[in-house]
């Protein structure tokens, strides 16, 4: 699951033949707010710009759902309710405090064993579209390490889980003891420049996960491509050496799925 983190990028994850598409929330901060991930947006911004992610495909979504936007278990449940309604096909919830921080950052702390298993317990509670997926991510492999994260793991499972995300895993034997020790749909997380070595999604599912995510891949690419277009316009005045690096209004125009001579779109 390439991550999106607008409608625009989702299209081109279909586009690319991928069968699911990712919401990270960082990538939401960081595109549309301008600022970090550390848990400024709403569940009310993060539940409509997921919607806006998920109606502009016909692949599911699965989104960030962070701590639960909210301290109490009935944050939970309305993050679950208000997910379904934006057409989210699943989400993850972590064990992080409140603020959070990058799982691939230090000084994180996470939220005591029982009070994340109450979390999912009402998540679990609060959902009314069974196939709605919730999995549990852990960030303990940096706060209580390997024997900690998995035990969080088997315990969320427990408590309901339908899958668990270990979060900065730090080497390729992690990655593979934990699928061997967690007996349950996993998630794997491939962002650049983190705690662990990139693997291939053919290599993680050989040890046994189910979906790999690359949460800011696109973004990062496209950032570092505008920021050089940029540059060069400054400098420049105009953007005739960067005609054959652009999307052309046809290429554009196709994965809208528009038509300018059509009376209406969607057709």
């Amino acid at each position: 699951m390439p991550g999106a983190f607008n409608g625009m990028s989702a299209r081109l994850v279909e586009q690319a033949g991928f069968d699911a598409v990712y919401i990270s929330g960082a990538g939401l901060a960081n595109a549309t707010a301008g600022v970090p991930d550390i848990g400024l947006l709403s569940l009310d911004e993060v539940a409509r710009l997921g919607g806006y992610i998920a109606q502009a495909v016909q692949i599911p979504a699965l989104i960030d759902a962070d701590t639960g936007f909210g301290a109490g278990l009935s944050n939970v449940a309305r993050t679950v309710r208000e997910l379904e309604r934006a057409g989210l096909a699943g989400m993850h919830l972590e064990d992080q405090e409140f603020p959070k921080r990058c799982g691939h950052l230090s000084g994180k702390n996470v939220v005591p064993l029982s009070e994340m298993v109450e979390k999912i317990q009402a998540a679990v509670a609060a959902r009314t579209d069974a196939d709605f997926l919730i999995l549990a991510r852990t960030d303990a492999r940096a706060v209580e390490g390997f024997d900690g994260a998995v035990l969080r793991a088997q315990t969320y499972l427990e408590a309901g889980a339908d899958g668990i995300f270990p979060e900065a895993l730090e080497s390729p034997d992690e990655f593979a003891r934990f699928a061997k020790e967690v007996n349950a749909p996993l998630l794997a997380n491939m962002t650049e420049f983190g705690r662990g070595q990139l693997l291939s999604a053919r290599q993680l599912a050989d040890m046994g996960y189910r979906i790999v995510i690359f949460p800011q891949t696109a973004f990062r690419v496209a950032n570092r491509a505008m920021a050089e277009c940029l540059r060069d316009l400054k400098q420049k005045g105009t953007q005739t050496d960067w005609l054959d690096r652009m999307q052309t209004r046809k290429e554009l125009y196709d994965v809208l799925g528009y038509d300018p001579g059509a009376t209406r779109w969607p057709r």
